[in-house]
């Protein structure tokens, strides 16, 4: 009879698990993530503000569908990148100044403002989420001013709703009310101590930079 085979010893190694190696394991990975992300948005920002540099603040993509098409999805994506940030905190507070925008109604004004006399100069935004206020400006050096007040309220992490309260042309030792109209929203899908990067209820898109100065009426 022959002998029986020998079988290979089989080692078992029982290794404890050990909640502190999961818990490091899991913030490497999420340290990980993190970093991806914010070369990602870097990179974005970036590519978007080069995107904008030479566009007269949007006046010259309206007659650039490519470019604007460029534009639109270089907001996209960073708007992609950043779905989990909150924009409607206090660091949506301050002056802000425009960059880049769609909004026909303020590129008509800056872009013919020469025939009234004047030329355009900052056209801002300027939101206080504390006394939930915004104003729309538009500004005519040396003294002239257009601006729209409105009331805002907090709708979720990234959207803005407001409601138009009322309207002035001003200039130097004159003033002249007009009846403000609409309500919307917007969202501010990116937003940091630089710019800030905004989608609104009719689609039209703005970009704009924290502003030097405080304006105040």
């Amino acid at each position: 009879m022959a002998a029986p085979s020998s079988l290979p010893a089989i080692s078992y190694t029982f290794t404890p698990f050990n909640p502190l190696n999961q818990t490091l394991k899991t913030r490497n990975t999420l340290t990980a993530r993190s970093s991806l992300t914010s070369q990602s948005l870097t990179s974005a920002k970036s590519t978007l503000l080069n995107l904008i540099s030479d566009q007269n603040r949007g006046i010259t993509t309206q007659s650039d569908p490519q470019k604007l098409l460029q534009i639109t999805e270089a907001i996209d994506t960073i708007a992609s990148i950043n779905r989990e940030q909150v924009t409607t905190d206090s660091s949506l507070s301050g002056t802000w100044r425009l960059l880049w925008t769609t909004e026909k109604e303020q590129l008509f004004i800056v872009e013919n403002a020469g025939f009234f006399g004047t030329k355009a100069g900052d056209v801002l935004q300027v939101i206080d989420v504390e006394k939930r206020s915004l104003n729309n400006v538009i500004t005519f050096p040396p003294d002239g001013v257009f601006f729209v007040r409105s009331d805002v309220e907090i709708a979720s992490s990234q959207r803005v709703n407001f409601r138009f309260t009322s309207a002035v042309l001003r200039g130097k030792g004159w003033e002249f009310p007009l009846p403000p109209f609409g309500q919307g929203w917007f969202d501010s899908v990116y937003l940091d101590d630089d710019i800030r990067v905004a989608k609104d209820i009719r689609g039209d898109y703005l970009i704009v930079d924290r502003a030097p100065y405080q304006w105040k009426e």
